[in-house]
């Protein structure tokens, strides 16, 4: 066999669905964890250097950040896992597993595989559906803030007005009601929009939505490709086909 032959075979074994989907779901999985942690962090100052004075007033908020944050960090671990183990199942249902293995027991193994792969990959698909609009809150949140302080902006020649204008963060759950002020309004709130911590923390969040929407588009083509593998060992294993997605 030459050369030329030779790399055709071994790139014929390789499941390009499934690398796609590997490399889609780590980029996914970078952006929501790097930029949610930094973002979560960033927060929790802007809220207790405008929105509060007492500490009492976001210790919870601090304690629920940084359960989040570990949170994040066993998220990142186990999908950098899930994921090469996803990979490798790809490429273990290929024609190059096939020759490796022997015909029956690529069938057999490979169909339990991609049988479990499917239960659990569409499991995260829905988890991770509930993750991606969750994710959407904080993005909401801070897009409400840049309207108001626009609206600020817009109607600063007259300060009787502007001072009705508030975000108050209470009212989204951040602090209790009985945080002092819990609120920031007027000419405050158009300053805290123009400081630099404002416009990280929202690319921040904007990145880890995103981040998740990929993730999203990273399971379910999993879930396309281990469908595909199971359906095709199940229906044309006995004659020696194996695929290739």
């Amino acid at each position: 066999m030459g050369c030329y032959e030779c790399c055709m075979r071994c790139l014929g074994g390789v499941p390009y669905v499934s690398l796609v989907a590997t490399l889609l779901c780590f980029s996914g999985i970078a952006l929501f964890c790097g930029c949610g942690h930094q973002a979560l962090t960033e927060s929790e100052r802007l809220i207790e250097t405008y929105f509060t004075r007492d500490h009492q007033d976001y210790i919870t908020l601090a304690y629920l950040i940084e359960y989040f944050q570990y949170i994040i960090y066993g998220l990142a671990s186990f999908f950098f896992l899930y994921c090469i183990v996803l990979l490798a199942e790809g490429f273990y249902t290929t024609s190059a597993a096939r020759q490796s293995f022997g015909e029956f027991r690529s069938t057999v193994c490979g169909r339990c595989l991609s049988t479990t792969f499917i239960v659990i990959t569409y499991f995260l698909v829905v988890v991770w559906l509930l993750v991606f609009s969750l994710s959407a809150l904080p993005v909401y949140f801070f897009y409400n803030m840049a309207n108001t302080c626009h609206t600020i902006n817009i109607l600063s020649e007259t300060p009787s007005s502007i001072n009705q204008l508030c975000i108050d963060a209470r009212q989204y759950g951040l602090l209790p009601w009985n945080a002092v002020p819990g609120k920031a309004c007027g000419m405050t709130l158009s300053n805290v929009c123009k400081t630099r911590e404002f416009f990280l923390i929202y690319d921040l969040y904007i990145a880890a939505f995103a981040g998740a929407g990929m993730t999203v588009l990273a399971l379910l083509t999993y879930t396309v490709s281990t469908t595909y593998n199971f359906a095709v060992l199940r229906y044309l294993g006995r004659k020696g086909i194996s695929p290739r997605c």
